[in-house]
């Protein structure tokens, strides 16, 4: 199987993360980005040593069909127009989640691959990881017999709520997503995986709470590098950031996403003129902080999904609850109850070091879609169009359902 040949769009830091695992695992070679920041656009095309930079996607599609495949990794609100057009010119594509932040846009997608019959996934890493394989076989095998009930958490971190969703590309629903989409469309599109059945009805309750004008100290500025709160507040974005400098990991994220000069004058600078120099209390984010999402599936089971900014930032928690057993795990290790026997047992599926965010599955689905594409078999990814418009759907339901407070029923 010779290497496939890709082309990115939008070298941010999804798409940087992407095209470092199709060319490091030597899967791939990178023949054009389109890209409009020139300094990103720059160093990705040196890294990779790419022949063909576009400021623009627009330029890529008029270039014609220059490679095999396309990563999709523009901000949220810009996947349509990319993803339609290179499907048109025949490129399989890999899309970061969220497919788009409308059920109208999102169709868009899913028209133009069937149409076109290109080969599709997007980036619900989550079914992807070695944890998710291992639970899966376990429920397949009937180890706990029928899931009656599920009760899933994602702790979003009080920091990387405040990096991300505060003062970040995703802070406001309105140049963005809202929360639920953003950040945990990928778990509500994992319990569908994991259930292995639609979701027929859906109520959701969620605010934003703590991070807002009301919630502001008195003596705070509107500056973190001019607050002297800035040594005992939780959400101070020096002691984030400056204590970010030295670390290879952190520095790529998150400090990446608050300046490309990684020195203390570049951190100070741009605390001082960017958003993630703000203060958490004077934002312009209107994403919630907390939200509970309750499903009934189509068969009668039932499930909650909490996501929350105030926890550390960790690993998805699930209990599932069935007729002969009991499972609950944490990412990496998963304990299971039989009810037959009283027996109890404890399956560790991951190096818990190598599973402190969900890079296993970014790099299997990498891995995954490059050997698709390489042998133009699609039953090599565990995503399609129709499973992502399912928990998309979801999604979108549980934002009714939260707005409306009524219980939204799907189609």
């Amino acid at each position: 199987m010779s290497r496939v040949s890709l082309v990115v769009v939008g070298a941010g830091l999804r798409g940087q993360a992407y095209a470092e695992r199709a060319v490091t695992s030597g899967g791939a070679r990178i023949v054009a980005v389109a890209e409009p920041d020139e300094g990103r656009r720059e160093r990705f095309a040196e890294r990779y040593d790419v022949p063909h930079a576009f400021a623009d996607w627009t330029e890529l599609a008029a270039a014609g069909k220059l490679a095999d495949a396309a990563i999709i990794a523009t901000p949220d609100r810009h996947h349509t127009g990319p993803a339609v057009a290179l499907a048109g010119l025949g490129y399989h594509l890999l899309a970061e989640k969220p497919l788009a932040p409308t059920e109208d846009d999102a169709e868009r997608i899913a028209e133009a691959v069937e149409r076109t019959g290109v080969l599709f996934a997007v980036c619900h890493v989550l079914r992807y990881t070695p944890y998710t394989r291992v639970l899966k076989e376990l429920l397949d095998a009937d180890r706990i017999g029928e899931v009656v009930s599920v009760q899933h958490l994602e702790p979003v971190g009080w920091w990387h709520q405040a990096h991300s969703f505060v003062r970040g590309e995703w802070s406001n629903s309105r140049t963005s997503s809202p929360m639920l989409l953003a950040k945990a469309c990928h778990d509500l599109d994992w319990l569908l995986y994991v259930m292995g059945r639609p979701v027929r009805r859906v109520s959701s309750f969620g605010r934003l709470t703590h991070f807002r004008p009301s919630s502001r100290p008195a003596e705070a500025a509107d500056r973190c590098l001019d607050c002297p709160l800035q040594t005992t507040c939780a959400y101070s974005a020096t002691r984030l950031y400056f204590d970010c400098l030295g670390d290879p990991e952190r520095e790529f994220w998150p400090l990446s996403a608050v300046t490309a000069d990684h020195t203390v004058e570049g951190v100070r600078e741009a605390l001082r003129t960017g958003p993630y120099g703000r203060c958490v209390y004077d934002s312009d984010n209107d994403v919630v902080d907390h939200q509970v999402v309750s499903l009934e599936f189509a068969d009668g089971a039932t499930g909650s999904f909490t996501m929350t900014a105030f926890t550390p930032f960790e690993l998805r928690k699930t209990r599932l609850f069935g007729t002969q057993g009991y499972l609950e795990g944490d990412g990496v290790t998963l304990r299971i109850v039989d009810f037959r026997t009283g027996a109890e047992e404890t399956v560790v599926t991951a190096d818990a070091s190598l599973s402190a965010d969900h890079s296993d599955g970014d790099h299997e689905l990498v891995d995954r879609f490059l050997a698709a594409v390489g042998s133009g078999d699609g039953s090599r990814l565990d995503s399609d169009t129709a499973s992502a418009l399912a928990g998309h759907r979801v999604v979108w339901a549980a934002e009714r359902a939260r707005r409306s407070g009524t219980v939204v029923e799907l189609r």
